[in-house]
């Protein structure tokens, strides 16, 4: 099963598992790429920083419903806008 594993800072983590986040985003660069450009998934697993393998309150475990490449501007990114993979994580 391929599994594509994303850890979150504490808000973001708490809007996708209260519904009120359905996508997550990661910026266009090379590193990101690599990693989702022609790939698909069968899950995505969301985690709250970097519990510990047991640590159930602080994961989320999704299925892959794929992405698109969109242009926003968002205060984590800074003032401009930028190109962003926004990845479906919701239910």
């Amino acid at each position: 099963m391929r599994t594509l594993h994303l850890p979150l800072k504490g808000e973001y983590f708490d809007a996708i598992r209260d519904g009120t986040k359905t996508e997550e985003f990661r910026l266009v660069t090379p590193f990101w790429e690599k990693r989702l450009v022609a790939r698909t998934y069968d899950r995505i697993v969301l985690t709250k920083g970097y519990p510990a393998r047991n640590d159930t309150e602080r994961r989320l475990e999704r299925p892959w419903r794929g992405l698109e490449i969109k242009t926003i501007t968002h205060p984590h990114f800074g003032p401009e806008p930028v190109r962003v993979f926004a990845i479906k994580v919701n239910q």
